[in-house]
């Protein structure tokens, strides 16, 4: 007893804070993979772990496991965490308007809209570029559940992207269960190709700290929380950081058309890519950003108005282009509810503009989809019942949206496992089967009949034969062979 009031003055010294009451934190945060397994107490976004200890830790007494359970416990206590400083991104990252007489074109592609110089895999896991920390800031406000950075990195430059690109990140250290380096963590990129600074050398990237709830510590347990995530949040200006990319074309916004509608669907950070769309047609004197007279229509689920992400910056659009731009959230643990009486969730938002939607996309709009990948079933089954209302087949007009590129899924970059489908014309199509970020315990996964002895984890996206692409709402992870690039 002794022992744990000495633990519990210490924890209580170092968790002292000022400033609003502590807030009630269900488990079953906006990432949603760990539903309903525990609440816990968080002060201005820091973890109260003693407060609901003693009955944990006097069962794992009687069990006789004290010892590992204090010492995870003792871990647990000096978690970092980004202190809370506004929810609203400052400096920088803070909302901009074009500058008068502001003519951003030095990263311009000649014609502008003209996308057959995208760039792909300019930097790889074997070698990466090292970038540097500018700024790791807390972006959500106390009532969030859970905690997400908006994280500055310079990249000098020499890591182009475009608005609908992913970097990749690899985590210092080596992963336990494979006894090598950690393999590469993709992020879709927040900020325009011009960087939040517009010098054309940083980039931003949008990251939620990936924790485990663990019930029996009544705690979060260390041992198995988002490698990469944490590394992020914890990094400080001047940190070093390995990059790779830029990945991905699927999510690239077509502007050769500049009356064109853009509808972007996400949910907690699958903000990234369409902040960045805002921020080009809207925020920067850029040549698709003048030309622009079409209309950007954001879906975003979160949890509560805490969990906004940039939403300061896309009020400041919004009033600046009421013509242009639309903004509707999704806010599931504060309501309004839907039209079911229940919890309103991205799909139910977009339902409720369900005719519109489809008059859209029938006028040729884009949309696009970030995010989980459990909003999918829902958007697509309210296409369905348009379809069916107007005499459609859905199957077939949802093909046709994919084949004429009106429909942009991004594909999940943290998937937990994955099997394989179908081994067909020598491509071996991989279905991920989840998109949560738990890579404490993922697992390699990729077995490709046609390489003896190979198993690739999805993440290692330099295997000599892996490729990966969207499609709906899953990710398939092509294995090609003899050269080929399906």
């Amino acid at each position: 007893m002794a022992a744990l009031a000495l633990l519990l003055a210490s924890a209580a010294s170092a968790y002292a804070f000022t400033g609003p009451a502590p807030v009630d934190y269900e488990g079953n945060y906006a990432g949603g993979f760990l539903a309903g397994l525990g609440r816990i107490l968080i002060p201005q976004g820091r973890i109260c772990v003693i407060l609901l200890l003693v009955g944990g830790f006097n069962e794992s007494l009687r069990h006789g496991r004290a010892g590992a359970l204090s010492q995870r416990l003792s871990m647990a206590a000096t978690i970092p965490k980004v202190p809370f400083s506004g929810v609203s991104p400052t400096g920088p990252s803070g909302p901009t308007l074009p500058a008068p007489g502001e003519d951003l074109e030095f990263l311009e592609a000649k014609p502008y809209w003209d996308q057959s110089g995208v760039q792909v895999n300019i930097a790889k896991q074997k070698n990466p570029l090292i970038g540097k920390i500018v700024s790791v800031q807390r972006i959500v406000g106390p009532n969030a559940p859970g905690e997400t950075c908006n994280i500055i990195i310079d990249h000098q430059g020499k890591l182009p992207y475009w608005e609908g690109q992913s970097y990749g990140v690899i985590p210092p250290g080596i992963d336990p269960k494979k006894n090598k380096p950690y393999g590469v963590r993709l992020y879709s990129i927040a900020s325009t190709r011009y960087g939040d600074d517009k010098t054309g050398k940083t980039t931003t990237l949008c990251v939620r700290r990936a924790t485990y709830w663990c019930p029996e510590l009544k705690a979060e347990d260390p041992a198995k929380k988002g490698v990469c995530s944490n590394y992020l949040c914890d990094c400080k200006p001047g940190d070093e950081v390995s990059l790779t990319g830029p990945s991905g074309k699927v999510m690239l916004m077509p502007e050769d058309d500049p009356n064109m509608t853009y509808m972007m669907v996400a949910t907690g950070t699958g903000i990234a890519p369409f902040r960045s769309f805002l921020r080009r047609l809207f925020g920067e004197g850029n040549p698709a950003g003048k030309n622009f007279k079409g209309l950007a229509w954001l879906f975003l689920g979160v949890a509560n108005k805490d969990s906004l992400l940039y939403d300061e910056e896309f009020q400041v659009y919004l009033r600046q282009n009421p013509d242009k731009m639309r903004l509707d959230y999704a806010l599931s643990r504060e309501g309004p509810l839907n039209k079911k009486g229940g919890k309103m969730y991205i799909q139910d938002k977009v339902e409720e503009y369900a005719d519109e939607v489809f008059d859209a996309l029938d006028k040729g709009a884009h949309i696009y989809f970030c995010g989980l990948k459990g909003m999918m079933p829902g958007i697509q089954d309210m296409l369905r019942g348009v379809c069916e209302s107007k005499g459609l087949n859905f199957e077939e007009y949802l093909e046709g949206l994919k084949k004429k590129g009106q429909w942009h899924v991004e594909r999940c970059s943290h998937c937990m496992t994955a099997h394989v489908s179908k081994l067909a014309g020598g491509v071996c199509s991989v279905l991920c089967i989840s998109n949560e970020e738990m890579v404490a315990t993922s697992k390699p996964v990729l077995v490709c009949e046609k390489c003896p002895g190979q198993e690739w984890h999805h993440r290692d996206v330099n295997a000599p034969c892996l490729r990966v692409r969207s499609s709906s709402s899953w990710c398939e992870v092509l294995v090609a062979h003899d050269g080929v690039d399906s």
